[in-house]
């Protein structure tokens, strides 16, 4: 036996099997190598239409925009094809979490191919200064959620060094 009879194509012909291994008990690897790519096939074609489809995509979801100012922060999510009820947005210990659930319009039943994405989701921002959080303004507008939060007014915290090998530990500002 070569090394040319394990490979399941031939060089010659268009045919993705040579004759001879047409019968799958003719040759284990084909059978195996036709198993794992339905597998993989079945496992990534069910990520890219449920609820994970958002954290395939890398960046996270929902899309978010933060703009910095001197007066404070400004974020902007999309949240296409959702209304203010179906979201929640907290802000705690400097982070911002918008968290909710996009609903499906119909059934697993009656939808035939979607790239639409549904589930729950949740986002966090670590803020990058301490804000007035009792004086956040939020607003959900055309799909577009818009969150305005005031930078604070107090001294910023004071965070404590820890030594090294003894050596004597300093306060040092944030």
């Amino acid at each position: 036996m070569s090394v040319r009879d394990l490979i399941p194509w031939g060089r010659s012909t268009n045919s993705p099997v040579p004759s001879r291994m047409r019968d799958e008990s003719a040759s284990p690897f084909l059978t195996l190598h036709r198993e794992m790519n339905r597998l993989f096939d079945d496992v990534f074609s069910g990520l890219s239409t449920g609820a994970l489809a958002p954290a395939m995509r890398g960046l996270g979801w929902p899309s978010v925009e933060v703009v910095e100012t001197e007066q404070g922060l400004r974020v902007s999510a999309e949240l296409p094809g959702l209304d203010e009820k179906d979201v929640e947005l907290t802000i705690d210990d400097g982070v911002l979490t918008l968290r909710g659930e996009k609903r499906a319009e119909t059934t697993d039943k009656e939808r035939g191919y979607t790239e639409r994405s549904y589930g729950r989701f949740e986002r966090s921002l670590a803020l990058p200064f301490a804000v007035e959080e009792d004086k956040a303004e939020a607003s959900f507008k055309n799909g577009v959620l818009s969150v305005t939060l005031p930078r604070s007014t107090k001294a910023p915290e004071r965070g404590r060094r820890i030594a090294i090998n003894g050596g004597t530990p300093q306060a040092t500002a944030h």
